[in-house]
């Protein structure tokens, strides 16, 4: 048997699919509203970006100063361990560092009298961001005293924005400012 559809049961479902209809239209972002939301997204990121990078320059920086600063203690350390003198040069142009030391020959053991690499020259920039100057050879001997045979001993590490100052002491107390 079929239905016969009656006007009044027309003006009931259109009654009943108003509410869905005003929701519809209601629903979801203008044009103008995402353009809006969206130039101020834009707005924010610009102002944030100059600090952004600001802060990963800076922090380009301290590593350097403290890398350099961690090298220097460590090459004390081990000059006073191993009973000979070291020496650590630090290489400007190429942003590295390179370690020496007079090698143990000989029997009874002694030190010899020259210098030969330990390792290769370690990076203490990977970022290029960072200059040193000036370049600087600093000496230690078994008993812990420091010196400059190139350069002298306080350099200064910049990002251009920036800048440290590393200062070694003739014991070897390293401080960064």
């Amino acid at each position: 048997m079929l239905l016969k559809r009656t006007n009044r049961d027309s003006v009931t479902a259109k009654k009943a699919c108003a509410p869905l209809r005003a929701l519809r239209s209601q629903a979801g972002f203008s044009l103008i509203e995402l353009l809006v939301v969206m130039g101020v997204v834009v707005v924010f990121c610009a102002m944030a970006i100059p600090r952004l990078t600001n802060a990963v320059r800076g922090m380009h920086l301290n590593s350097a100063a403290n890398a350099i600063a961690g090298s220097i203690r460590t090459t004390r350390y081990q000059s006073i361990m191993v009973g000979c003198t070291y020496q650590l040069a630090f290489n400007q142009a190429n942003s590295n560092y390179q370690l020496s030391a007079e090698g143990i020959t000989g029997n009874p053991p002694a030190c010899a009298t020259t210098f030969s690499n330990v390792g290769t020259a370690t990076p203490w920039s990977s970022t290029g961001d960072v200059t040193m100057t000036p370049s600087t050879t600093l000496q230690f001997t078994p008993n812990g005293l420091v010196t400059a045979t190139v350069g002298n001993m306080n350099f200064t590490i910049t990002n251009g924005a920036a800048t440290r100052t590393v200062t070694v002491s003739g014991v070897g107390d390293v401080t960064i400012q």
